[in-house]
């Protein structure tokens, strides 16, 4: 039996499990060759700046030209993503994937020189990239591998190369340097970041080689031994989005041990105020390069000063359920390094590609069903069935990575609702009015503009959910972006009354008093009400409204009301008064464009939950928007019946009585 607490025997062995897969199938770990499985693999080597999905696309068009782009979209999966990798790089070198060039000339090798410590051995993925019109051998390691024409293939390499029987001379790929000790020091955990003059990062023994979404190494913990080269080099150290960053440069001496002392500075202590910030969806193991134990899901909450760490149990593509051991261990509890400040548990990632994924947060007991519609087998239950479910466990509920496509307030629901199984959370209009969902993940790796559009649709049509944010980091991914990036490097944030445990968190995040944020803290009030109050208000009655940002990523602060903007101005603070008519709820948002705080794609964001203005005793329900739910459904029924699988009518029509009840919801709202 072991005695780590941190690892339980069923958690080692599941972890051991995880392990064997990876090494015999690689980061995918064997998974049925989805889109977005295949894009895993490929994003090990391709970030942001290559393009994945035209690459794919482009590359099933020359096979199948009979196909639409829609019809393309669902065989992703069967790209030749060796070839999609090379076709993405367009003759760009990664400096984890140099790459062999077999042209009719000859043999070149191009490569981004690695540093390598003393006599340390070297290993790296090697892309082998044909140009000739006929089949090349090439062998690796002892191992021989065909090249198709004009094809591509990504291997492992170590120690020698050859190509028609002769060698080829590796000494491009690696410099070797002289070894020094460098100990990273702040007084508490924090995260670091050590990188040499070409951007290669070093980690203390055991850390995984991660990279976040900016390509900046980094890792967890403080009084920690890095060995690195005896030549110039930057060490980072910052501690989650409530700090600032601080850098010193260095020149380590060979042999030698030299010690950095430097911390963070503080941007805004949430908890001194009684908000704590949470990630409610993030993955210890779900495929990847590195298999996670919880110690490393420990380090990183501590290192991040993330006040909520919400780990999801979820399958991928198949049934297995990754982390269900650790859920089936610790369900109800605080996981073992929790303290007054650092509340972690585990959760679910309910999964049906068709209509959505959902988490729980705050479970009791385990769930009877992880997923739907996987493997060819049915779309059924709807997902309501889960939320229902969930909430009787404990759970709180909510849609997560929401939407994928950005569109504007004003497009038609179609926009999202194409016939892909592409995660989108399609169902949440029919559970909304039903009242059987609790959040949506206004902030998430998704499209912001996107959900914080149909966010805002839902709340208008007089449905009441809180914002909140999920990042859907991956603990096993070491260099898949936003994936790869800490957890709560997105957050929601909660104002709890009294000390922090999970059921007080859950009842801040119930009662709507809550904000979700890249890093930018921001506040609105309405006569002094936060977000989750309803001020009762009689026509003609004038309000204040306050919002407020700190951080240095803000370019612009928001005001909405059901109707749209109400006032925009400068950051810091943002004053407007409104007289009222009708009901109506009220918003604050704040933006600005990419910033090294900011790990999404489109920049900084944060988002509060409303304060709700009711008139006469009427709750907002705005004729523009119930409608816009409406069609939505409409749309729904449509994309479901063509493309969901089902094994009878029944099944559904369980999904079509679900989209009427809501129906009736929406309707009723109409004749207020």
């Amino acid at each position: 039996m072991s005695d780590d607490p941190l690892l339980p025997d069923a958690v080692a062995r599941a972890l051991a499990d995880y392990r064997s897969l990876r090494d015999a199938h690689g980061p995918c770990w064997g998974e049925p060759p989805l889109s977005y499985v295949v894009q895993a693999w490929t994003t090990v080597f391709l970030d942001h700046r290559y393009d994945f999905w035209t690459t794919g696309l482009r590359q099933l068009a020359e096979r199948h030209p009979e196909l639409s782009e829609a019809e393309l979209e669902d065989h992703l999966g069967q790209v030749d993503a060796d070839r999609v990798v090379r076709d993405a790089l367009g003759g760009d070198v990664l400096d984890n994937l140099p790459a062999l060039r077999l042209t009719p000339e000859g043999v070149a090798l191009a490569a981004d020189p690695r540093v390598v410590l003393g006599d340390g051995p070297f290993r790296t993925a090697l892309l082998l990239d044909s140009s000739r019109d006929e089949p090349v051998t090439v062998v690796v390691d002892g191992t021989a591998y065909e090249v198709p024409p004009r094809g591509a293939k990504v291997v492992e390499v170590a120690r020698e190369v050859s190509v028609g029987g002769r060698p080829v001379d590796l000494s491009p790929l690696a410099r070797r340097a002289a070894a020094a000790t460098l100990r990273v020091r702040a007084g508490f955990p924090c995260r670091w970041s050590v990188t040499g003059a070409n951007g290669q990062g070093w980690y203390p023994e055991g850390a995984p080689p991660k990279l976040d979404a900016h390509r900046r190494p980094y890792f967890h913990g403080d009084d920690l031994v890095v060995a690195v080269p005896a030549e110039p080099i930057t060490v980072t150290v910052t501690r989650g989005m409530e700090y600032t960053s601080t850098e010193v440069g260095l020149t380590p001496e060979a042999g030698a041990e030299t010690l950095v002392e430097v911390a963070p500075e503080r941007l805004y202590d949430a908890a001194a105020r009684g908000w704590y910030g949470g990630d409610l969806h993030v993955h210890l193991n779900w495929m990847g390069e590195e298999p996670a134990a919880p110690a490393l899901a420990a380090a990183a909450q501590h290192g991040e000063d993330l006040h909520v760490l919400n780990l999801v149990a979820g399958n991928v593509a198949s049934e297995r359920v990754y982390d269900v051991e650790a859920l089936a261990h610790w369900v109800g509890e605080d996981l073992p390094w929790s303290d007054e400040r650092h509340l972690a548990r585990m959760g679910v990632e309910y999964r049906n590609d068709v209509v959505g994924h959902l988490t729980a947060f705050g479970l009791r007991h385990l769930p009877q069903r992880y997923h739907t519609g996987f493997l060819d087998t049915v779309d059924w239950p709807p997902n309501a069935a889960a939320c229902e479910e969930l909430r009787a466990l404990g759970g709180v509920t909510g849609y997560g990575h929401p939407f994928h496509t950005a569109f504007a307030d004003d497009d038609p629901p179609d926009v999202v609702l194409d016939r892909r199984r592409n995660c989108s959370a399609r169902e949440i209009v029919a559970d909304a009015a039903l009242g059987l969902i609790d959040t949506l993940d206004v902030l998430n790796h998704s499209s912001i503009s996107a959900t914080a559009a149909v966010y805002r649709r839902l709340i208008g049509a007089g449905n009441r959910l809180a914002v909140t944010a999920g990042t859907d980091a991956v603990l096993s991914f070491c260099r898949r972006g936003t994936a790869s990036s800490p957890p709560g490097w997105e957050r929601v944030y909660a104002h709890v009354a009294g000390p922090l445990t999970a059921e007080s968190y859950a009842e801040a995040i119930l009662l709507g008093r809550t904000f979700a944020t890249t890093g930018p803290w921001l506040e609105v009030t309405v006569n002094g009400h936060e977000p989750g109050d309803t001020l009762e208000l009689a026509p003609g009655q004038r309000v204040e409204i306050v919002a407020t940002s700190i951080g240095p990523e803000v370019e612009s602060l928001e005001i909405h009301t059901a109707e749209g903007v109400l006032a925009q101005g400068p950051p810091g603070r943002l004053v407007a008064a409104m007289e009222v008519r009708e009901p109506t709820y009220v918003v604050a948002v704040a933006s600005g464009g990419p910033h090294p705080r900011s790990f999404h794609r489109r920049g900084a964001y944060a988002h509060t939950s409303p304060v709700y203005v009711d008139v006469a005793g009427g709750h907002v329900a705005r004729e523009a928007d119930v409608r816009w739910c409406l069609a939505w459904l409409d749309r729904l029924e449509m994309l479901l019946r063509e493309f969901g699988t089902f094994e009878s009518k029944e099944q559904l029509g369980d999904h079509l009585e679900l989209y009427e009840r809501a129906r009736e919801i929406y309707r009723g709202r109409l004749s207020r």
